[in-house]
């Protein structure tokens, strides 16, 4: 008894995956406002009767992906953010820093609408602002040692630029063909590495 209920707990849990990585790629293709239950259901191959035996409504399944996003982006910020990388020399830990939040955002390219723009539950809100703050910490950990000229408030708001000069390049690394997509890359760790010198230098 207890072992068909385990299969049955595994077996809703592959169905709720299969749902949210469907649910994924129409976010992704067709924004999350034109999104439905039903183009959900059928990128899934299921029926939307079978979708919704475990999401009520399309919010509950982005509330459920972009807590998902959340979860592995913080896993990701545990490597790519650690602290020890300020020890680096400065094109290593860009691209210690750099190449796993980008391969981050191209194979999820949802969250970004999900993170940023759906309506979401207050609580993936505020799950939402604290990975968002505990990034600028991260980054602004990384900063401190290489600038040690900058107080407080200076290292928070160079923190707060590098991380807008990611977000800003970062649609045009989504957007780039397969054969522009490494230089584009390259062109935002120069961005960043030229910032970054200039506060090094005072």
């Amino acid at each position: 008894m207890v072992k068909q209920e385990t299969k049955r707990q595994e077996r809703g849990r592959r169905r709720i995956e299969l749902i949210l990585d469907a649910a994924a790629h129409v976010f992704a293709d067709v924004g999350y406002e034109a999104a439905t239950t039903n183009s959900i259901a059928a990128r899934a191959d299921i029926s939307p009767g079978s979708l919704y035996q475990f999401f009520p409504n399309k919010e509950a399944i982005a509330e459920a992906l972009a807590a998902r996003y959340v979860a592995e982006l913080e896993a990701m910020h545990d490597v790519a953010l650690d602290p020890s990388l300020a020890d680096l020399p400065l094109e290593e830990m860009l691209d210690r820093v750099v190449d796993p939040m980008v391969a981050f955002n191209l194979a999820n390219p949802a969250s970004k609408a999900l993170l940023n723009g759906a309506d979401l539950s207050p609580r993936l809100a505020e799950s939402t602002a604290h990975l968002h703050e505990a990034m600028c910490e991260r980054v602004e950990l990384l900063i401190a040692p290489r600038a040690p000229q900058l107080n407080a408030t200076e290292r928070i708001r160079a923190a707060q630029v590098t991380i807008q000069i990611f977000k800003a390049l970062l649609p045009m690394v989504m957007s780039a063909s397969r054969a522009d997509r490494a230089p584009v890359i390259r062109e935002l760790k120069s961005a960043l590495r030229g910032y970054l010198e200039s506060i090094e230098r005072g």
